[in-house]
C-alpha cells in the first residue's frame, strides 16, 4: 500500500520529457558596481537542439546559476532555426565572419564524424549533423563563436 503511494509521488515531480536536448556552453560571474557595493549575477549561454535539423542559442542572465539556465534555455527555444542536412551533412561550405570571428564549417565524407572544436561541436552536434569539420578563426570568445555558427548554419536554408 505504501509503495504506491511512493511511487506515484516520484512521478509527479519528474520532469517532462522534452523531444529538445541542452548543452550548456558557458556560465559567467560578472558584476556591476552600484552604490551599495558590487552586485554580482550569472550569465549562461546555451545551446538546444533537437538533434534533427532544428537548433537555437539563448543568453540568460539572473542573480543565480540555476535561475541564468532556466532563462537561458527558454531564449534558445524561442531563437530556433531550422537547418538544411543532406545525408548527416551540410550542402556546402559556409564561411562567416561575425565581428572578430570567423567560423569555417565545411561537409564531411560520410563517417568521418564532427571535427569541431568546443563551441561549433556544440551547436552542431545539437543541430544533428553527423560529419562535418570546422575552423574557428581569429576570436577566441565562447559566445561570438557559437552565435557565429549559429548564423553560419543559417545562411545553408536560405
Amino acid at each position: 500500500m505504501y509503495q504506491d503511494n511512493r511511487n506515484n509521488r516520484s512521478e509527479r515531480y519528474e520532469k517532462p520529457i522534452s523531444e529538445f536536448s541542452e548543452k550548456v556552453v558557458q556560465i559567467k560571474r560578472v558584476s556591476k558596481k552600484t552604490k551599495g557595493g558590487n552586485q554580482a549575477s550569472f550569465t549562461a549561454l546555451v545551446v538546444s537542439g533537437d538533434k534533427k535539423n532544428r537548433v537555437g542559442v539563448g543568453l540568460g542572465k539572473a542573480k543565480s546559476v540555476a535561475d541564468a539556465i532556466q532563462k537561458a534555455i527558454l531564449k534558445a527555444r524561442k531563437n530556433m532555426v531550422t537547418i538544411p542536412i543532406v545525408d548527416g551533412t551540410i550542402s556546402k561550405e559556409v564561411r562567416l565572419k561575425l565581428k572578430g570571428a570567423i567560423v569555417l564549417i565545411r561537409p564531411g565524407k560520410k563517417g568521418s564524424g564532427l571535427i569541431a572544436g568546443g563551441p561549433v561541436r556544440a551547436v552542431v552536434e545539437l543541430a544533428g549533423i553527423k560529419d562535418v569539420v570546422s575552423k574557428i578563426i581569429g576570436s577566441k570568445n565562447k559566445s561570438i563563436n557559437v552565435w557565429a555558427t549559429v548564423q553560419a548554419l543559417n545562411t545553408l536554408a536560405k
